[in-house]
C-alpha cells in the first residue's frame, strides 16, 4: 500500500527472471557511486578479454545503482538496490541519450525469516530480478558474488507454487475488466511436445475461489487442491482429459504471469508488494 505507482512503474509488464541470492557481506549504503564505477571498470575489463557483449559495435557501459527505499515489507527489510546498465555508442554524438540495455534488482518483502537470523555485517536482498541479455547479467552477478561474497542461482518455480499463485491471484479484486485467468500445461511422455491452454473467465475463476476460500485473507494448501480439482474436473467433463496428469509450466492472471523457468510479469503496481512477498519467500526457502 505504500509503494509509490509512478517511481515503481517501469518494473511492471516486463519478463524478470529470478534469482536467489545468498547475503552480501560487507555491502555499504553509502558507497553507491563508488560500486558503480567498480562494475563499471570490471565490465570493461571483461569485455577487453574478448567478452564482447555486442560483436562488432564499440560501446561504453554506463553503471548507475540506486536505492527503491518504497520497496519493502517491514521495518527489518531493506530497501531494495537497483542496478541499471546503459549504452552509447562511441561513434554517436555526446548529446545523444544513454539506452538502458540491462535492469536488475534486489529486494527483500517481508524477508524476516531471513534477516533475523544473519550476523550485522551482512545484508539480505534474497530475491534478484533482471530484464536484459543474459551475458550482462552473468557479468553483473560475477562482480557481485566477488565483492560481497555471495551466491546467485536460477530461482524455479515448482508447478506447487505454480497453482497457489493462479488460486491466489485469481481471487484479487480489480478496478477495471480483467483479462482471463490462463493455465498452459505440459503433457509428459509424448514422442512430440504438447502444451494444453486453458483459459478461465476471469469473473468465474474468482467465483469459484471465493466459494473455496474460508477465511478471507487466509489461504491453506486444502483451498488450492480444491480450486484446483474443480478446474481439472470442469475440464475433464468436456474434453476428457485428465490435467492433473499433466505439468503446470505457467499460470497468467490480471495479476501477474509467472512460469516455471523462473520469469514473472508484474501487471499490476497495487499488487506489486503481494507479489514480491511470495517469490522472497520462494528465494529465501531456496537459500535455507
Amino acid at each position: 500500500e505504500n509503494v509509490d505507482p509512478q517511481k515503481t512503474a517501469f518494473l511492471l509488464r516486463k519478463a524478470w527472471t529470478l534469482y536467489s541470492v545468498t547475503p552480501l557481506y560487507g555491502f555499504r549504503r553509502a558507497r553507491l557511486r563508488d560500486y558503480a564505477r567498480l562494475l563499471s571498470a570490471f565490465i570493461a575489463a571483461e569485455k577487453q578479454k574478448g567478452l564482447a557483449v555486442e560483436v562488432g559495435v564499440e560501446l561504453d557501459i554506463k553503471v548507475a545503482l540506486s536505492s527503491l527505499a518504497d520497496l519493502r515489507g517491514s521495518e527489518l527489510d531493506q530497501a531494495a538496490l537497483l542496478v541499471q546498465l546503459s549504452s552509447r555508442s562511441r561513434a554517436s554524438s555526446r548529446s545523444s541519450e544513454d539506452k538502458l540495455v540491462w535492469s536488475g534488482w534486489f529486494c527483500s518483502v517481508f524477508g524476516d525469516d531471513l534477516s533475523e537470523n544473519v550476523p550485522e555485517n551482512f545484508t539480505c536482498l534474497p530475491l534478484f530480478l533482471t530484464h536484459g541479455a543474459e551475458s550482462y547479467t552473468s557479468l553483473v552477478g560475477s562482480w557481485f558474488q566477488k565483492t560481497f561474497d555471495c551466491c546467485f542461482r536460477r530461482l524455479a518455480i515448482s508447478p506447487l507454487n505454480l497453482s497457489w499463485m493462479v488460486a491466489m491471484w485469481a481471487g484479487c479484486k480489480l478496478d477495471r475488466a480483467a483479462s482471463a485467468v490462463e493455465l498452459v500445461f505440459s503433457m509428459p511422455r509424448l514422442s512430440q511436445p504438447l502444451d494444453i491452454s486453458y483459459a478461465i473467465h476471469p469473473e468465474d475463476a474468482k467465483a469459484l475461489w471465493d466459494t473455496v476460500q474460508k477465511t478471507p485473507g487466509e489461504i491453506t494448501q486444502e483451498e488450492v487442491d480444491v480450486f484446483m480439482d474443480c478446474l481439472y474436473a470442469h475440464f475433464h467433463r468436456h474434453f476428457k482429459i485428465h490435467l492433473s496428469a499433466a505439468k503446470l509450466v505457467k499460470v497468467s492472471t490480471a495479476v501477474a504471469s509467472a512460469h516455471c523457468d523462473g520469469i514473472v510479469k508484474i501487471l499490476q503496481s497495487q499488487y506489486l508488494p503481494g507479489v514480491l512477498m511470495l517469490l522472497t519467500e520462494l528465494a529465501i526457502s531456496q537459500i535455507q
